[in-house]
């Protein structure tokens, strides 16, 4: 089945469908202003819109087309009536239109900013209470299958060493002798990541960019539970949902951290998530501290690969501090 948007940019999606989505929406969508987002890709779009409901209007965001990971996971934890949803409201949405096979979904537009601008001890709290919904909600969807693809482990670390021997990186020598340290034990914890339990969908992507606050309907009430400074939050950007271990949602959260723990204001990430998921009923069997550093372990080992590779892990205070997670760690899996 064809698709309009490998053949056109955003402004002409959105002039060439935009009046065939209104449509579609009987009259309840309105006033859409479109835009390219700085966060989308080839021929994609963004409006800002009314949604009418039957209880009044809702200021909306509509997204076309949308990736399928997206598309499946915003639409079924976004319930349209439920104000409490740990990610945004669904108000319509659907995997055709115009006859042709293209996602698209227009959900609750959250006012303000994302947690970066407003990062402090209780929004990091936060965020991993809302991590903890996301996670107890989307296994009332589906349960866990199969994680991801693995990553070619071997080859990062390889091309870790090979970056550290060229004299790329910061402690150079230092690296070189600690990536091969993994490198001699990575069979054994490769086998072992992925023997880990999969046991929770994990957002994927989680950190304070990809959250913002929901505030009441009828506004905030200065210092109750319901002011901006604590108003829920809600996880956005859902194209990195996939099963797998729940820490890892914690860890991922965690590294964005690392070189600048004390933007952590003393949360161990790992520990305030299990805390969230038993208040909400949810499990934490087993030795998720173990799963926990071996995650930690591995991500730190392809540290220097992500630098290279632009992943936003550059700083000499990043880099330093995963040289000493290696440290720290390996010998626990030595044996």
């Amino acid at each position: 089945m064809n698709d309009p948007s490998h053949a056109v940019d955003s402004s002409e999606l959105a002039a060439t469908l935009g009046p065939i989505l209104v449509q579609h929406c009987g009259g309840r969508l309105t006033g859409a202003s479109w835009f390219r987002s700085t966060w989308q890709r080839g021929g994609s779009a963004t409006a800002f819109a009314t949604w009418h409901a039957d209880d009044g209007p809702i200021p909306v965001i509509v997204k076309v087309p949308v990736g399928p990971t997206e598309f499946r996971w915003t639409r079924s934890l976004g319930d349209g009536s439920d104000r409490h949803a740990p990610t945004p409201r669904v108000l319509a949405g659907d995997d055709r239109l115009g006859g042709y096979d293209l996602a698209w979904l227009v959900v609750e537009r959250l006012d303000g900013h994302t947690l970066t601008h407003e990062w402090t001890h209780d929004s990091a709290d936060d965020l991993l209470q809302a991590a903890a919904a996301f996670q107890g909600r989307a296994a009332q969807v589906a349960s866990p299958t199969a994680p991801p693809p693995p990553l070619d482990w071997d080859r990062l670390i390889q091309r870790a060493r090979d970056l550290a021997r060229e004299s790329a990186l910061p402690e150079a020598q230092h690296w070189n002798e600690a990536v091969k340290k993994v490198q001699r034990a990575l069979p054994r914890l490769v086998q072992r990541w992925q023997a880990r339990p999969i046991n929770a969908w994990c957002h994927g992507d989680l950190h304070p960019g990809n959250a913002m606050r929901r505030m009441p309907a009828s506004g905030p009430t200065p210092g109750d539970a319901t002011s901006p400074a604590r108003a829920p939050c809600v996880l956005i950007d859902l194209a990195l949902v996939h099963a797998g271990h729940w820490v890892e949602d914690a860890v991922y959260l965690e590294r964005q951290f690392w070189g600048h723990m004390d933007q952590l204001f003393g949360l161990h990430t790992v520990s305030v998530l299990a805390r969230h998921r038993r208040e909400m009923g949810l499990p934490t069997d087993g030795d998720y501290g173990a799963v926990a550093n071996l995650r930690r372990l591995l991500m730190a080992s392809i540290a220097p690969v992500n630098m290279i590779a632009g992943g936003g892990e550059s700083s000499p205070k990043y880099l330093h501090a995963a040289l000493e997670t290696i440290e720290r760690i390996l010998p626990q899996f030595a044996h």
